[in-house]
């Protein structure tokens, strides 16, 4: 059975607060592109129909004035509004709570937008046009497993998501011998090596890796199941973590809940795509010139969108 064309769901809440105005729309492709043109630009030549982004309404005209209307002439473009209340009946907003509830909440945000298989990314994270490819064809021919549902992750090679500057967190990824994800060890300081890389332990020890482990970089693959899990569990987290002024109910935590709970399975998808991402201020013409030695590959034209 063929799905309908898959949809894609773009964490954008965070832009401004994190960055102060619009400033992940910064020019890194030589025809003045953002990371996010191409994610739409990839999403939308792998197969995805729609894009749900999730924003704040405090940032609605500048993201529409910015963004929407650029991509609106190459895709359909819906919104969805993450904003700290309301709260599911029985909760009441604390009145010193200011930060957002997190991207498992922020997902759920868009459900009323949703009625078809969807991926779900961070906004500033360019993750390359064959992890879209291989997610499309997942979310348009999905199996199914007695019992649970199945999702999927996009999972790449550590040593090409790591920065030149600095360390970088990064979730591990332990799968079975079917492929399905089993858990994803968070590990928050890890750097490149000669030899691979290694991260720095609490203690002071570093812990040696290969770099050919497999890291989550927040690129999953639903269907609207799963929003039924997500109320649930974020009421659970509600009620564990209701007075807490920084708490926030994340969207692996929750996917990891529902693999422990045998609810879900996860499909991990390898890719040999590179990410990049501006993690450091010296990041940035690393990126530009990887952009470009793709652009010189032929893998995007020169100006994305002419």
């Amino acid at each position: 059975m063929i799905h309908p064309k898959p949809t894609l769901v773009v964490l954008a809440a965070g832009i401004g607060s994190r960055y102060g105005g619009l400033k992940q729309m910064e020019p890194l492709g030589p025809g003045g592109e953002a990371i996010l043109d191409y994610s739409v630009f990839d999403a939308r030549r792998a197969g995805f129909g729609k894009v749900v982004f999730v924003i704040r309404r405090d940032i609605e005209q500048d993201f529409r004035d910015v963004l929407g209307r650029r991509f609106e002439r190459q895709i359909d473009v819906r919104y969805a509004f993450q904003e700290l209340a309301p709260l599911p009946p029985s909760y009441q907003l604390p009145p010193d709570r200011k930060k957002p509830w997190g991207t498992g909440h922020a997902t759920l945000c868009a459900a009323d937008a949703l009625g078809e298989p969807f991926a779900v990314i961070n906004a500033d994270d360019f993750y390359g046009a064959e992890s879209y490819r291989v997610l499309a064809e997942f979310l348009t021919r999905p199996t199914v497993a007695a019992g649970c549902d199945t999702f999927a992750m996009v999972g790449f090679q550590l040593s090409r998501t790591l920065s030149e500057h600095g360390t970088v967190a990064r979730g591990v990824c332990q799968t079975n011998a079917d492929g399905h994800l089993v858990a994803v060890e968070e590990l928050t300081a890890i750097e490149r090596t000669a030899t691979g890389a290694r991260n720095k332990e609490a203690g002071g020890a570093f812990r040696e890796m290969t770099g050919n482990e497999i890291v989550s970089l927040n690129f999953w693959g639903f269907t609207p199941a799963l929003f039924g899990h997500l109320r649930r569990l974020f009421g659970e987290f509600l009620d564990r973590n209701l007075t807490s002024p920084k708490a926030e109910f994340y969207l692996p935590m929750a996917v990891d809940a529902l693999i422990r709970e045998g609810r879900a399975q996860v499909k991990v998808l390898p890719t040999s795509a590179s990410w990049f991402g501006v993690t450091y201020r010296e990041d940035r013409p690393v990126v530009m010139e990887s952009i470009r030695a793709l652009v010189r590959a032929g893998a995007y034209p020169e100006r994305l969108w002419a």
